[in-house]
């Protein structure tokens, strides 16, 4: 596994990372939705189409390459259905990705990570929808 490659890092360790990882190892994640606040923060580039990452589990092992084949900057707004259902999670409708997205941006992990207790998105906050595939094991 090419060790000089960004880590790809779904939620924070632990269950919620688990399930997405297991989703992504099974084909039914194949795509990913963060914040552009969370690469300004972290002064990371925004991810690119063609760009790979190491997907990491929750106990830090490197697992599979992941390659990025799209990538949008759409407010939280305009985030689509097709885009949610690729998420692999589970909902259907966006209402539902968006209370499920919403629980973990305006959780204690995720707003401590940010450094702002008091973080909360709208329809207005900049979503970075990224489609993915596996390209090796």
């Amino acid at each position: 596994m090419e060790s000089n490659l960004p880590r790809a890092e779904f939620a924070f360790p632990g269950p919620l990372r688990d399930a997405l990882v297991a989703a992504i190892l099974d084909g039914t994640k194949t795509s990913t939705t963060s914040l552009a606040c969370q690469y300004d923060g972290d002064g990371e580039p925004l991810p690119r189409p063609g760009d790979r990452s190491v997907l990491i589990d929750s106990n830090e092992d490197p697992l599979v390459i992941l390659e990025a084949t799209e990538v949008r900057l759409v407010p939280l707004g305009s985030v689509d259905v097709p885009h949610a259902r690729d998420e692999g999670e589970g909902h259907d409708t966006i209402a539902e990705w968006r209370a499920a997205h919403e629980e973990f941006w305006h959780g204690e992990e995720f707003r401590g990570a940010l450094g702002d207790p008091g973080f909360t998105v709208d329809d207005g906050t900049v979503a970075v929808l990224e489609r993915f595939r596996v390209v090796s094991t």
